[in-house]
Protein backbone atom coordinates (compact mmCIF):
# COMPACT_ATOMS: atom_id res chain seq x y z
CA UNK A 1 0.00 0.00 0.00
CA UNK A 2 1.40 3.39 -1.03
CA UNK A 3 0.98 6.14 1.54
CA UNK A 4 2.58 9.54 2.09
CA UNK A 5 3.75 11.29 5.23
CA UNK A 6 3.66 15.07 5.46
CA UNK A 7 5.74 16.85 8.11
CA UNK A 8 6.54 20.49 8.74
CA UNK A 9 10.27 19.83 9.16
CA UNK A 10 11.96 16.50 8.51
CA UNK A 11 14.29 15.03 9.51
CA UNK A 12 14.77 16.75 12.85
CA UNK A 13 16.71 15.78 15.98
CA UNK A 14 13.65 16.04 18.22
CA UNK A 15 11.42 14.14 15.75
CA UNK A 16 13.26 10.82 15.58
CA UNK A 17 10.02 9.13 16.64
CA UNK A 18 8.53 10.01 13.22
CA UNK A 19 11.44 8.34 11.45
CA UNK A 20 11.04 5.22 13.60
CA UNK A 21 7.33 5.10 12.81
CA UNK A 22 7.88 5.41 9.05
CA UNK A 23 10.56 2.72 9.05
CA UNK A 24 8.36 0.37 11.10
CA UNK A 25 5.52 0.82 8.60
CA UNK A 26 7.93 -0.02 5.79
CA UNK A 27 8.86 -3.24 7.58
CA UNK A 28 5.14 -4.07 7.49
CA UNK A 29 4.97 -3.67 3.73
CA UNK A 30 4.02 -0.02 3.24
CA UNK A 31 5.65 2.13 0.58
CA UNK A 32 6.02 5.48 2.36
CA UNK A 33 6.68 8.73 0.54
CA UNK A 34 8.24 11.44 2.73
CA UNK A 35 7.15 15.05 2.09
CA UNK A 36 8.22 17.99 4.25
CA UNK A 37 7.90 21.75 4.02
CA UNK A 38 11.49 22.31 5.07
CA UNK A 39 14.49 20.55 6.58
CA UNK A 40 16.72 20.04 3.54
CA UNK A 41 19.28 22.44 5.03
CA UNK A 42 19.06 21.22 8.63
CA UNK A 43 22.08 20.16 10.60
CA UNK A 44 21.38 16.42 10.62
CA UNK A 45 23.77 14.72 13.04
CA UNK A 46 22.27 11.24 13.19
CA UNK A 47 23.26 8.75 10.47
CA UNK A 48 19.65 7.68 10.01
CA UNK A 49 18.53 11.31 9.62
CA UNK A 50 21.21 11.93 6.99
CA UNK A 51 19.81 9.01 5.00
CA UNK A 52 16.29 10.36 5.40
CA UNK A 53 17.34 13.68 3.85
CA UNK A 54 17.91 11.91 0.55
CA UNK A 55 14.50 10.25 0.66
CA UNK A 56 12.42 13.37 1.36
CA UNK A 57 10.73 15.74 -1.11
CA UNK A 58 10.69 19.38 0.05
CA UNK A 59 7.86 21.80 -0.74
CA UNK A 60 9.76 25.05 -0.19
CA UNK A 61 13.19 24.04 -1.44
CA UNK A 62 12.78 25.75 -4.85
CA UNK A 63 11.26 28.98 -3.52
CA UNK A 64 7.83 30.49 -4.21
CA UNK A 65 7.61 30.26 -8.02
CA UNK A 66 6.65 26.54 -8.02
CA UNK A 67 3.86 27.35 -5.54
CA UNK A 68 2.44 30.01 -7.87
CA UNK A 69 2.66 27.65 -10.85
CA UNK A 70 0.96 24.88 -8.87
CA UNK A 71 -1.96 27.16 -7.97
CA UNK A 72 -2.49 28.11 -11.63
CA UNK A 73 -2.31 24.48 -12.72
CA UNK A 74 -4.98 23.34 -10.26
CA UNK A 75 -7.14 26.41 -10.93
CA UNK A 76 -7.27 25.84 -14.70
CA UNK A 77 -7.39 22.03 -14.73
CA UNK A 78 -9.81 21.40 -11.84
CA UNK A 79 -11.54 24.73 -11.07
CA UNK A 80 -14.38 23.32 -8.95
CA UNK A 81 -12.10 21.49 -6.45
CA UNK A 82 -9.82 24.54 -6.43
CA UNK A 83 -12.61 26.90 -5.36
CA UNK A 84 -13.80 24.36 -2.79
CA UNK A 85 -10.26 24.36 -1.40
CA UNK A 86 -10.12 28.15 -1.50
CA UNK A 87 -13.41 28.36 0.40
CA UNK A 88 -12.05 25.97 3.06
CA UNK A 89 -8.78 27.92 3.35
CA UNK A 90 -10.74 31.14 3.92
CA UNK A 91 -12.87 29.38 6.53
CA UNK A 92 -9.75 28.14 8.33
CA UNK A 93 -8.27 31.65 8.27
CA UNK A 94 -11.31 33.17 9.95
CA UNK A 95 -10.43 33.98 13.58
CA UNK A 96 -7.36 31.77 13.28
CA UNK A 97 -4.03 32.18 15.05
CA UNK A 98 -2.45 33.20 11.74
CA UNK A 99 -3.90 35.68 9.26
CA UNK A 100 -5.64 34.64 6.03
CA UNK A 101 -2.53 34.98 3.78
CA UNK A 102 -0.92 32.08 5.67
CA UNK A 103 -3.88 29.84 4.89
CA UNK A 104 -3.71 30.79 1.23
CA UNK A 105 -0.07 29.70 1.31
CA UNK A 106 -1.17 26.39 2.83
CA UNK A 107 -3.56 26.05 -0.12
CA UNK A 108 -0.69 26.67 -2.54
CA UNK A 109 1.41 24.05 -0.74
CA UNK A 110 -1.48 21.60 -1.07
CA UNK A 111 -1.64 22.35 -4.81
CA UNK A 112 2.10 21.67 -5.12
CA UNK A 113 2.05 18.24 -3.48
CA UNK A 114 -0.94 16.92 -5.45
CA UNK A 115 1.13 15.63 -8.43
CA UNK A 116 3.67 14.13 -6.01
CA UNK A 117 0.89 12.16 -4.33
CA UNK A 118 -0.48 11.06 -7.70
CA UNK A 119 2.95 10.00 -8.98
CA UNK A 120 3.44 7.87 -5.86
CA UNK A 121 -0.12 6.44 -6.20
CA UNK A 122 -0.70 7.39 -2.58
CA UNK A 123 -3.93 6.06 -1.19
CA UNK A 124 -3.60 7.99 2.06
CA UNK A 125 -1.60 10.90 3.47
CA UNK A 126 -0.73 11.23 7.14
CA UNK A 127 0.55 14.36 8.89
CA UNK A 128 2.29 14.72 12.22
CA UNK A 129 1.00 17.51 14.49
CA UNK A 130 -2.40 19.17 14.27
CA UNK A 131 -0.99 22.54 13.19
CA UNK A 132 -0.30 23.76 9.64
CA UNK A 133 0.80 20.32 8.42
CA UNK A 134 -2.66 18.92 9.17
CA UNK A 135 -4.27 21.83 7.35
CA UNK A 136 -2.17 21.29 4.22
CA UNK A 137 -3.17 17.61 3.94
CA UNK A 138 -6.81 18.52 4.62
CA UNK A 139 -6.71 21.08 1.79
CA UNK A 140 -4.98 18.56 -0.50
CA UNK A 141 -7.86 16.17 0.13
CA UNK A 142 -10.37 18.93 -0.68
CA UNK A 143 -8.53 19.52 -3.96
CA UNK A 144 -9.00 15.89 -4.97
CA UNK A 145 -6.13 14.21 -3.12
CA UNK A 146 -6.36 11.05 -1.00
CA UNK A 147 -7.95 10.71 2.41
CA UNK A 148 -5.91 12.12 5.27
CA UNK A 149 -5.21 11.61 8.94
CA UNK A 150 -2.92 13.23 11.47
CA UNK A 151 -1.24 12.59 14.80
CA UNK A 152 -1.72 15.07 17.64
CA UNK A 153 1.11 15.26 20.15
CA UNK A 154 0.52 18.37 22.25
CA UNK A 155 0.95 20.62 24.02
CA UNK A 156 0.66 23.21 21.24
CA UNK A 157 -2.58 21.79 19.85
CA UNK A 158 -4.09 21.75 23.35
CA UNK A 159 -3.09 25.36 24.03
CA UNK A 160 -4.99 26.86 21.06
CA UNK A 161 -7.33 24.28 19.50
CA UNK A 162 -9.92 26.81 18.34
CA UNK A 163 -7.35 29.04 16.64
CA UNK A 164 -5.93 25.97 14.87
CA UNK A 165 -9.35 24.86 13.67
CA UNK A 166 -8.73 21.50 15.29
CA UNK A 167 -12.39 20.50 15.26
CA UNK A 168 -12.71 21.09 11.51
CA UNK A 169 -9.58 19.04 10.83
CA UNK A 170 -10.93 16.13 12.89
CA UNK A 171 -14.38 16.17 11.28
CA UNK A 172 -13.02 16.01 7.74
CA UNK A 173 -10.31 13.41 8.48
CA UNK A 174 -10.45 9.66 7.94
CA UNK A 175 -9.14 9.27 11.48
CA UNK A 176 -6.97 11.02 14.06
CA UNK A 177 -4.25 9.64 16.32
CA UNK A 178 -3.50 10.77 19.87
CA UNK A 179 -0.32 9.53 21.56
CA UNK A 180 -1.93 9.12 24.98
CA UNK A 181 -5.32 8.69 26.58
CA UNK A 182 -4.99 12.23 27.91
CA UNK A 183 -4.45 13.48 24.36
CA UNK A 184 -7.54 11.64 23.18
CA UNK A 185 -9.61 13.25 25.93
CA UNK A 186 -8.47 16.70 24.82
CA UNK A 187 -9.54 16.01 21.23
CA UNK A 188 -12.94 14.86 22.47
CA UNK A 189 -13.45 18.39 23.79
CA UNK A 190 -13.38 19.98 20.32
CA UNK A 191 -15.70 17.75 18.29
CA UNK A 192 -19.20 16.43 18.68
CA UNK A 193 -19.71 13.02 20.26
CA UNK A 194 -20.53 11.51 16.86
CA UNK A 195 -16.89 12.07 15.80
CA UNK A 196 -15.26 10.55 18.87
CA UNK A 197 -14.89 7.18 17.12
CA UNK A 198 -12.38 8.82 14.75
CA UNK A 199 -9.90 9.42 17.58
CA UNK A 200 -7.50 6.54 18.25
CA UNK A 201 -4.56 6.09 20.62
CA UNK A 202 -1.28 4.95 19.09
CA UNK A 203 1.78 5.38 21.28
CA UNK A 204 5.15 6.54 20.05
CA UNK A 205 7.47 3.56 19.90
CA UNK A 206 11.05 2.52 20.58
CA UNK A 207 13.25 0.20 18.56
CA UNK A 208 15.00 -2.68 20.35
CA UNK A 209 18.36 -1.54 18.97
CA UNK A 210 18.11 1.54 21.19
CA UNK A 211 17.82 -0.29 24.52
CA UNK A 212 19.27 -3.76 23.97
CA UNK A 213 22.53 -4.71 25.65
CA UNK A 214 22.13 -2.32 28.58
CA UNK A 215 22.98 -3.63 32.04
CA UNK A 216 21.09 -2.78 35.20
CA UNK A 217 24.12 -1.06 36.73
CA UNK A 218 23.54 2.51 37.98
CA UNK A 219 26.50 4.96 37.83
CA UNK A 220 28.03 5.99 41.14
CA UNK A 221 28.38 9.57 39.91
CA UNK A 222 25.60 11.85 41.21
CA UNK A 223 24.70 13.07 37.73
CA UNK A 224 21.27 13.86 36.31
CA UNK A 225 20.34 14.55 32.71
CA UNK A 226 17.54 16.72 31.31
CA UNK A 227 16.90 16.15 27.59
CA UNK A 228 14.84 18.51 25.48
CA UNK A 229 14.54 21.83 23.71
CA UNK A 230 15.59 24.74 25.89
CA UNK A 231 12.19 26.41 25.98
CA UNK A 232 9.60 27.65 28.44
CA UNK A 233 7.42 24.52 28.48
CA UNK A 234 10.27 22.18 29.52
CA UNK A 235 10.88 24.02 32.80
CA UNK A 236 14.69 24.30 32.73
CA UNK A 237 14.58 27.66 34.54
CA UNK A 238 12.69 26.04 37.39
CA UNK A 239 15.19 23.17 37.35
CA UNK A 240 18.09 25.58 37.79
CA UNK A 241 16.26 27.14 40.72
CA UNK A 242 15.96 23.71 42.31
CA UNK A 243 19.66 23.00 41.70
CA UNK A 244 20.57 26.31 43.36
CA UNK A 245 18.44 25.29 46.32
CA UNK A 246 20.22 21.93 46.53
CA UNK A 247 23.64 23.59 46.27
CA UNK A 248 22.68 25.83 49.19
CA UNK A 249 21.71 22.71 51.15
CA UNK A 250 25.16 21.24 50.50
CA UNK A 251 23.89 18.47 48.19
CA UNK A 252 26.45 17.15 45.71
CA UNK A 253 25.26 16.82 42.09
CA UNK A 254 26.01 17.35 38.42
CA UNK A 255 23.43 18.23 35.77
CA UNK A 256 23.58 17.83 31.99
CA UNK A 257 21.14 19.85 29.87
CA UNK A 258 21.07 17.91 26.59
CA UNK A 259 19.61 20.09 23.88
CA UNK A 260 19.42 23.61 22.57
CA UNK A 261 16.78 26.20 21.87
CA UNK A 262 15.52 29.73 22.08
CA UNK A 263 16.09 30.09 25.83
CA UNK A 264 19.73 29.02 25.86
CA UNK A 265 21.08 32.53 26.51
CA UNK A 266 18.69 33.08 29.41
CA UNK A 267 19.57 29.68 30.86
CA UNK A 268 23.30 30.36 30.57
CA UNK A 269 22.82 33.70 32.36
CA UNK A 270 20.94 31.98 35.18
CA UNK A 271 23.66 29.34 35.51
CA UNK A 272 26.20 32.13 35.96
CA UNK A 273 23.96 34.02 38.39
CA UNK A 274 23.46 30.92 40.54
CA UNK A 275 27.19 30.07 40.35
CA UNK A 276 26.45 26.62 38.92
CA UNK A 277 28.91 26.66 36.01
CA UNK A 278 31.02 23.90 37.57
CA UNK A 279 27.95 21.70 38.08
CA UNK A 280 25.79 22.28 34.98
CA UNK A 281 26.73 21.50 31.37
CA UNK A 282 24.78 22.30 28.18
CA UNK A 283 25.51 19.98 25.25
CA UNK A 284 23.70 21.74 22.39
CA UNK A 285 21.99 19.57 19.78
CA UNK A 286 23.30 16.01 19.83
CA UNK A 287 22.48 12.80 17.96
CA UNK A 288 20.26 10.05 19.33
CA UNK A 289 23.39 7.97 20.02
CA UNK A 290 24.82 10.82 22.10
CA UNK A 291 21.51 11.25 23.93
CA UNK A 292 21.65 7.56 24.77
CA UNK A 293 25.18 7.93 26.18
CA UNK A 294 24.17 10.92 28.31
CA UNK A 295 21.19 9.03 29.75
CA UNK A 296 23.34 5.99 30.56
CA UNK A 297 25.91 8.24 32.28
CA UNK A 298 23.22 9.62 34.60
CA UNK A 299 21.50 8.16 37.63
CA UNK A 300 18.14 9.45 36.40
CA UNK A 301 16.38 11.65 33.86
CA UNK A 302 14.76 14.82 35.20
CA UNK A 303 12.10 16.61 33.16
CA UNK A 304 10.23 19.36 35.06
CA UNK A 305 7.81 20.15 32.22
CA UNK A 306 4.94 22.63 32.53
CA UNK A 307 3.15 21.30 29.44
CA UNK A 308 3.62 18.12 27.41
CA UNK A 309 2.09 15.44 25.30
CA UNK A 310 4.04 12.35 26.34
CA UNK A 311 7.79 12.97 25.89
CA UNK A 312 9.66 10.32 23.91
CA UNK A 313 12.79 10.93 26.00
CA UNK A 314 10.95 9.61 29.06
CA UNK A 315 10.33 6.37 27.18
CA UNK A 316 13.96 6.24 26.10
CA UNK A 317 15.29 6.74 29.63
CA UNK A 318 12.95 4.12 31.05
CA UNK A 319 13.96 1.61 28.38
CA UNK A 320 17.59 2.15 29.46
CA UNK A 321 16.67 1.29 33.07
CA UNK A 322 16.87 4.85 34.33
CA UNK A 323 14.26 6.21 36.76
CA UNK A 324 12.49 9.39 35.71
CA UNK A 325 11.75 12.48 37.80
CA UNK A 326 8.96 14.42 36.14
CA UNK A 327 5.63 16.17 36.60
CA UNK A 328 1.98 15.18 36.91
CA UNK A 329 1.03 16.67 33.52
CA UNK A 330 -0.70 15.41 30.37
CA UNK A 331 0.00 11.75 29.52
CA UNK A 332 3.08 11.37 31.74
CA UNK A 333 1.32 9.65 34.69
CA UNK A 334 -0.03 7.04 32.25
CA UNK A 335 3.54 5.81 31.86
CA UNK A 336 5.55 6.87 34.92
CA UNK A 337 4.27 5.33 38.15
CA UNK A 338 5.27 7.29 41.24
CA UNK A 339 7.55 5.36 43.55
CA UNK A 340 7.79 2.41 41.15
CA UNK A 341 9.32 3.56 37.86
CA UNK A 342 10.17 7.10 38.90
CA UNK A 343 9.17 10.05 41.03
CA UNK A 344 6.40 12.50 40.12
CA UNK A 345 6.12 15.99 41.58
CA UNK A 346 3.89 19.02 41.23
CA UNK A 347 4.54 21.10 38.11
CA UNK A 348 5.78 24.61 38.85
CA UNK A 349 6.96 23.90 42.40
CA UNK A 350 10.68 24.49 42.82
CA UNK A 351 10.55 23.11 46.37
CA UNK A 352 8.84 19.87 45.27
CA UNK A 353 11.39 19.49 42.45
CA UNK A 354 14.35 20.05 44.76
CA UNK A 355 12.97 17.58 47.31
CA UNK A 356 12.37 14.93 44.62
CA UNK A 357 15.91 15.28 43.29
CA UNK A 358 17.42 15.13 46.77
CA UNK A 359 15.31 12.07 47.54
CA UNK A 360 16.50 10.26 44.42
CA UNK A 361 20.17 11.21 44.82
CA UNK A 362 20.10 9.81 48.36
CA UNK A 363 18.64 6.44 47.27
CA UNK A 364 21.00 3.47 47.48
CA UNK A 365 21.93 1.84 44.18
CA UNK A 366 19.82 -1.34 44.75
CA UNK A 367 16.68 0.80 45.10
CA UNK A 368 17.50 2.68 41.88
CA UNK A 369 18.17 -0.60 40.07
CA UNK A 370 14.77 -1.93 41.15
CA UNK A 371 13.09 1.27 40.02
CA UNK A 372 14.95 1.17 36.71
CA UNK A 373 13.87 -2.44 36.05
CA UNK A 374 10.24 -1.51 36.72
CA UNK A 375 10.60 1.43 34.35
CA UNK A 376 11.97 -0.79 31.59
CA UNK A 377 9.20 -3.36 31.95
CA UNK A 378 6.53 -0.67 31.86
CA UNK A 379 7.81 1.09 28.75
CA UNK A 380 8.49 -2.09 26.76
CA UNK A 381 4.95 -3.21 27.47
CA UNK A 382 3.44 -0.01 26.03
CA UNK A 383 5.87 1.40 23.48
CA UNK A 384 7.20 -1.28 21.14
CA UNK A 385 7.52 0.44 17.75
CA UNK A 386 6.42 -2.53 15.64
CA UNK A 387 3.38 -3.17 17.82
CA UNK A 388 2.34 0.49 17.70
CA UNK A 389 3.00 0.71 13.94
CA UNK A 390 0.74 -2.33 13.45
CA UNK A 391 -2.10 -0.36 15.07
CA UNK A 392 -1.47 2.48 12.64
CA UNK A 393 -1.24 0.03 9.74
CA UNK A 394 -4.69 -1.34 10.54
CA UNK A 395 -6.08 2.18 10.49
CA UNK A 396 -4.47 2.96 7.12
CA UNK A 397 -5.74 -0.26 5.57
CA UNK A 398 -9.18 0.18 7.09
CA UNK A 399 -9.56 3.61 5.50
CA UNK A 400 -7.96 2.82 2.12
CA UNK A 401 -9.83 4.18 -0.90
Amino acid sequence: MQISYFINQYPKVSHSFIRREIQALERQGFDVQRIALRGWDGDAVDKEDIRELERTKYVLQQGTLPLFEAVLRVLFTTPVPFFNGLKLAVKMGWKAERALPYHLIYLAEACLILPWLKAHSSRHIHAHFGTNSAEVVMLAHELGGPKYSFTVHGPEEFDKPQFLGLGEKIRRSAFVVAISSFGRSQLFRWVEHSYWNKVNVVHCGLEPAFYQGVTAEIPDKLQLVCVGRLCEQKGQLLLLGAMKMLADRGVDFELVLAGDGEMRTEIEQLIEKYQLASRVRITGWISSDQVRKEILAARALVLPSFAEGLPVVIMEAMSLRRPVLTTYVAGIPELVKHGKSGLLFEAGSVEALADAIQNLLSMPSPALVKMGEAARMQVLLRHDIDEEASKLARLFRGHAV
